[in-house]
């Protein structure tokens, strides 16, 4: 179930007029949002960092830093959305706050529930573009045999095995399919570029150097099997 707009969400509020921060937090905070607030430019970017916000609300004119530079800093290494408060309405400064990458624009004096709408809106948005981030792959495991896709490394019994690229490559289409019988040439396809001239044979070489490094007795393989007539499958059948 997707997080809703204000569950655990920290918004940063950059502004050096106490009451209308407080006004801002005390609105956000009612929607569900924890907010940290900073009087002071300098203290801008060091407070990004520490708390990690979904979202900026920056005032233009602050002591110290002002709000342009601010802007310009989070975005050399965030995407983080940012909206601009200023006393000033003329469309220049609306213009240049939205080419420095701030996603809105409120002129003071505003309405404090208008300006939550807007953050909301602005959330939604940026997460309905943000795609989610690719599912961790399965560690694959048989038996004391482990197989971690995500950092390459096989280990029996909670000990690495060392093997080489064609190996790796061969064992995890192996185990990717427990019980399946793969031919040779399907093998082949998994850990040679199409095109290569290399024999079929060569997996019976690989399988081989395999067996010697995970199984117990390689005359009396466990996990790899030979599928007489055919190529080679991976054991789907626990040991009694």
């Amino acid at each position: 179930m997707p997080q809703s707009i204000g569950s655990q969400d920290t918004i940063l509020i950059v502004e050096d007029d106490h009451n209308t921060a407080a006004l801002v937090s005390a609105y956000l905070q009612r929607e569900g949002f924890s907010t940290v607030v900073v009087h002071d430019g300098a203290q801008a970017i060091q407070a990004a960092h520490e708390s990690k916000p979904v979202f900026v609300i920056l005032d233009v004119m602050l002591p110290n830093v002002d709000g342009w530079e601010i802007c310009r800093s989070l975005r050399r290494d965030s995407n983080v959305p940012i909206l601009m408060l200023t006393a000033r309405e003329e469309e220049v400064d609306r213009v240049a706050g939205l080419a420095m990458g701030a996603d809105d624009y409120v002129v003071k004096p505003f309405s404090p529930r208008e300006l939550v709408e807007r953050v909301k809106a602005i959330l939604r948005r940026s997460r309905r573009a943000t795609p989610p981030p690719p599912p961790r792959p399965t560690i694959l495991s048989f038996e004391g045999l482990e197989l971690d896709p995500e950092k390459r490394r096989v280990a029996r019994d909670g000990r690495q095995v060392t093997l080489t690229s064609s190996e790796y490559k061969i064992l995890h289409a192996l185990m990717s399919s427990p019980g399946k019988a793969f031919s040779r040439e399907e093998l082949l396809n998994h850990c040679y570029h199409h095109g290569e001239a290399v024999i079929d044979r060569v997996i019976d070489v690989h399988i081989g150097k395999l067996r010697q490094k995970i199984e117990d007795d390689a005359a009396r393989p466990r996990y790899i099997q030979t599928v007489r007539g055919h190529g080679y499958r991976f054991s789907d059948e626990h040991e009694e």
